[in-house]
C-alpha cells in the first residue's frame, strides 16, 4: 500500500480504540444512574431479658395491704425504725437490742448472700455476736483440742428465739417488706438478681451442713482454732456456725430452715 494511503488509517484506528475503551468502562465499571444504591444492613440486637424468678414473691393480700393498722412501706434508707418495730412485735422487745443500729435490711441481705462463702465481714452483720467466748476443751493426748459441750450454751438464747417465733408471722413481715429486700439486693451488685431465689439457695446450702459426731476435733496452727478435719474446715462460714452450735442446736436450726423453705417456695 502506498505510504500516503496508510497515514489516514492511523487516526481511524486511534478513534476506534478510544471508543472501545469508553464502551468497556461504561459497561464494566460505571453504575447506571437508574440502579439503586445498596445501603449497609444495620442489625438490631435485642436485649437479653432477665430470667424469670424461680420463686416469685407475691404481694400481700389486698385486705392486709389496705389495713389501716399498717403504715405505708417506707424507703429503704428510712426503714430501720419501722422494720425493727414490726420485728419486735413478732419476736419480742429483746430482739431490738441484738439488731444493728442502722441498715438492718441491707445487712440482712448482705449477710445471707455471704453465708455460703468463706467469711462474713463483721461490719455487715445485722445481729450482735453471741455472748461469751468460744469454748474448747484442752489438748488431749494427741495434742488436739475439741469444741466444748459448754459452748452450746452461748446459742441457747438464739435457739429459744427460733422456737418461740411464729414463722408464719415472720414470713408475712418478709412478704410485706420484700420490695425493700429486693432493692437492697440490687444495690449489692445484682441488677438482674431476685433475692427470694437467693434466699432459697442459701437455705438449701445450710441444710447441706453435715451431721458430725461430737466432740468435734480442733487444731490451733496459729491464733485461731480450725477444724482438724480438712473437709469440715473447707465448709462455708454459715455451715461452720451451725457446727459450732452443737448437734442438738443444729437439728433445731435445720428443722426451722426446712419449715421456712416450705413457706418461701409457696409464696
Amino acid at each position: 500500500m502506498p505510504r500516503q494511503s496508510k497515514q489516514w488509517l492511523i487516526p481511524v484506528l486511534l478513534a476506534l480504540g478510544v471508543a472501545a475503551g469508553l464502551w468497556y468502562y461504561r459497561t464494566q465499571v460505571s453504575v447506571p444512574d437508574s440502579a439503586p444504591t445498596a445501603l449497609p444492613v444495620e442489625r438490631v440486637v435485642e436485649p437479653t431479658p432477665a430470667p424469670a424468678p424461680l420463686h416469685p414473691m407475691e404481694s400481700p393480700a389486698p385486705e392486709i395491704a389496705d389495713s389501716p393498722a399498717l403504715v405505708p412501706l417506707p424507703a429503704l434508707g428510712d426503714s430501720d425504725e419501722y422494720f425493727k418495730l414490726e420485728l419486735a412485735m413478732i419476736l419480742g422487745d429483746s430482739v431490738e437490742e441484738k439488731l444493728a443500729q442502722s441498715g438492718v435490711i441491707e445487712k440482712l441481705v448482705a449477710t445471707i448472700d455471704n453465708l455460703p462463702r468463706a467469711q462474713v465481714a463483721e461490719r455487715i452483720r445485722p445481729l450482735a455476736a453471741v455472748e461469751g467466748t468460744f469454748l474448747v476443751d484442752g489438748q488431749d493426748a494427741s495434742g488436739e483440742f475439741a469444741i466444748s459441750s459448754s459452748n452450746a450454751e452461748r446459742y441457747d438464747g438464739l435457739i429459744a428465739l427460733l422456737q418461740s417465733a411464729d414463722l408464719n408471722a415472720v414470713m408475712d413481715l418478709y412478704r410485706r417488706f420484700y420490695p425493700l429486700f429486693q432493692s437492697a439486693y440490687v444495690q449489692q451488685g445484682y441488677p438482674d438478681g431476685y433475692f427470694n431465689d437467693r434466699l432459697v439457695e442459701v437455705v438449701d446450702h445450710l441444710l447441706e451442713t453435715p451431721d458430725v459426731s461430737e466432740p468435734i476435733a480442733l487444731i490451733r496452727p496459729h491464733v485461731l482454732y480450725q477444724f482438724e478435719d480438712a473437709e469440715l474446715e473447707a465448709l462455708s462460714s454459715g455451715q461452720k456456725i451451725i457446727l459450732r452450735m452443737s448437734a442438738e442446736h443444729a437439728a433445731v436450726v435445720k428443722q426451722w430452715l426446712r419449715d421456712m423453705r416450705q413457706l418461701l417456695t409457696a409464696m
